[in-house]
């Protein structure tokens, strides 16, 4: 096999290292991300007439602690509880203890995005009260920048050469050499392409149809979870499972986790369709 014919992806995740502590794409791209989605949620903010700098200011501290706060403990519960439930404390730690006994900086290795999901929810159900915002337009809100967050994390993930797909002749397959010689679906890709593109469909909903699906009506919440996690499920059967465990199962737990928010996406977007023909037919 002519390894000429793929694309050979050896990028080296560290940028630049200060001593023990790396500076690597994977957190410089997921913050880019963050702040280009904190960005235009203040346009939105303006334009729903519910901006204030306090609310802005305490929407990044919300935000950023459930995000992160959500994906770590999701991964340690969901993908690797046999280690962290003897290791409670590198849970919360960016280090790692090695075979010497000894704590090394790893950084925050492990963040699984069902447990980000809920763990934004939940952050955003407290920053509503704080700030005394109605939760629904919130959440609203927030959906239409989620995929778009997604996407910056997932090329992070490809970045790291993490999350790879399984082996494949296409001519568009990676040879991720950090990890093996093999041409792989470059699955990073097709996510962050499609939460993208799942984030211009949300926005230009809003932009255009926004007298029809009003913010606050859970009509955005729903359409990002349906769509998100839909592809989530269907481009898991190019990924290579991420835990030994989930060989032995029909599904991985990534397309079993993705499931309730599939269900949860649809009702919602049925229902807002429904009310929507429904106030057009008096």
């Amino acid at each position: 096999m002519n390894s000429l014919l793929y694309i050979n992806w050896d990028i080296d995740p560290v940028i630049f290292s200060i001593g023990q502590v790396k500076i690597q794409y994977y957190g410089l791209i997921f913050v880019t991300g963050l702040v280009l989605c904190y960005y235009i949620i203040g346009h939105i903010y303006k334009k729903e007439k519910i901006y204030t700098p306090d609310a802005m200011e305490k929407l990044f501290i919300y935000a950023v602690i459930g995000i992160f706060g959500g994906a770590r403990l999701g991964h340690c519960l969901f993908y690797d509880f046999e280690y962290f439930s003897s290791h409670i404390i590198e849970i919360f730690i960016p280090f790692r203890e090695n075979a010497r006994g000894v704590y090394e900086f790893i950084g925050y290795k492990g963040l699984a995005s069902h447990g980000g999901a809920i763990g934004l929810f939940i952050s955003m159900l407290l920053y509503s009260r704080k700030v005394h915002i109605p939760f629904s337009k919130i959440i609203d809100i927030i959906a239409i920048l989620a995929p778009l967050g997604g996407a910056f994390i997932r090329i992070s993930n490809l970045m790291n050469s993490e999350i790879i797909g399984r082996p494949t002749n296409l001519p568009w397959a990676f040879i991720f050499r950090q990890v093996d010689d093999l041409p792989r679906h470059p699955s990073q890709l097709y996510e962050s392409i499609s939460y993208f593109l799942i984030f211009l469909v949300a926005y230009s909903l809003y932009k255009y149809k926004g007298h029809l699906f009003k913010i606050g009506s859970y009509f955005y919440f729903g359409l990002s979870i349906f769509a998100i996690f839909l592809m989530r499920f269907i481009l898991e059967f190019t990924k290579e499972n991420q835990k030994s465990f989930e060989d032995s199962l029909s599904f991985n737990m990534g397309q079993l986790l993705s499931v309730p928010f599939i269900l949860i996406g649809i009702i919602l977007v049925i229902k807002n369709i429904v009310n929507v023909r429904k106030k057009g037919n008096r």
